[in-house]
């Protein structure tokens, strides 16, 4: 991937290293890593990075390093792939599957099968994960191709936590009983359970954690409210804690809730994500379908 910029008359950039830094957001770390592999271009020379700018010098940067990602073992799958650019990978999850590899699950995570994709294609880089869903939970996953959309990317979530709504979540949680507040804004800090490395909890003592959510529909048969929740932080189980807290756990969720005899997990979908691409500029948006375990429950007019 190259990173490309032209000079302007009115620029006021005191050399190459500033223009990196403000116009690119570039990290300290990338930086050095450019400069040592002689990667920073100005008119197709290698430059310094403390080259003063003239007008319509055409700055370059390659961000095309090979890396060693055998920590990983490739495995075959069909991934379902929304959206693929030289930048990122977007990929519906299915539930039933983590994200990361594990004692548990060496070879048969989603990053397992981004890393056979990876070597299908030629591409020589770690597997990055911007965003990580529990293994019962489904929807979309983002997987950055090199580390500098990485960096734009969490630097964009965590900006939405600053309340700039820079990275825009949604997910659809079917959920227990009837909601007497049809839209609400869940404020609750969520904390690690004491005594428990998995499970979490609302303590004060914990992170600041805020869930939007707006119920779509009720199932009076059933006694379960579709819901739509916005992530505006992203805790560990936020919406698991969340929708528990406020006494409408997701149905089916075992470690917060009750088990479910319509569905075997947590009934919860990471729906539609919007965030602005870091090389195009532009807003972009992603939706992943609902999985067939939440068709099979959801009544017509209940579809999403």
């Amino acid at each position: 991937m190259k990173l490309k910029y032209t000079i302007k008359e009115n620029d006021t950039y005191s050399n190459l290293k500033e223009l990196i830094k403000a116009y690119f957001n570039i990290s300290d770390r990338l930086l050095l890593k450019l400069k040592k592999n002689n990667k920073i271009l100005i008119n197709n020379t290698v430059a310094n990075i403390n080259s003063s700018l003239s007008t319509n010098d055409i700055i370059e940067i390659l961000i095309d390093f090979e890396e060693n990602n055998s920590n990983i073992v490739p495995t075959s799958m069909n991934l379902d792939i929304i959206y693929e650019d030289d930048s990122y990978i977007v990929i519906n999850k299915p539930a039933n599957m983590p994200v990361h590899p594990s004692m548990d699950h060496f070879t048969d995570s989603l990053s397992n099968g981004v890393k056979y994709y990876f070597d299908s294609i030629g591409l020589k880089k770690k597997i990055r994960p911007v965003n990580r869903l529990d293994r019962n939970t489904s929807g979309l996953v983002i997987f950055a191709k090199n580390e500098y959309i990485q960096e734009c990317l969490a630097r964009q979530m965590k900006n939405n936590e600053l309340k700039n709504n820079e990275f825009y979540k949604e997910y659809i949680a079917i959920c227990e009983g009837n909601f007497e507040n049809k839209k609400g804004i869940i404020n609750a800090p969520i904390a690690r359970k004491e005594k428990s490395i998995i499970e979490r909890c609302v303590n004060s003592a914990g992170d600041t954690a805020i869930t939007e959510y707006e119920v779509l529909s009720y199932n009076e048969k059933y006694n379960y409210s579709v819901v739509k929740c916005i992530l505006k932080t992203g805790r560990t189980h936020q919406i698991r804690v969340h929708m528990s807290y406020i006494h409408h756990p997701i149905i089916g969720d075992t470690l917060y809730g009750h088990s479910s005899e319509l569905i075997n997990r947590q009934a919860l979908h990471s729906y539609r994500t919007s965030f602005i691409h870091p090389v195009a500029q532009k807003q972009v948006t992603y939706i992943a379908k609902l999985p067939l375990d939440f068709n099979h429950i959801l009544l017509p007019a209940e579809g999403i």
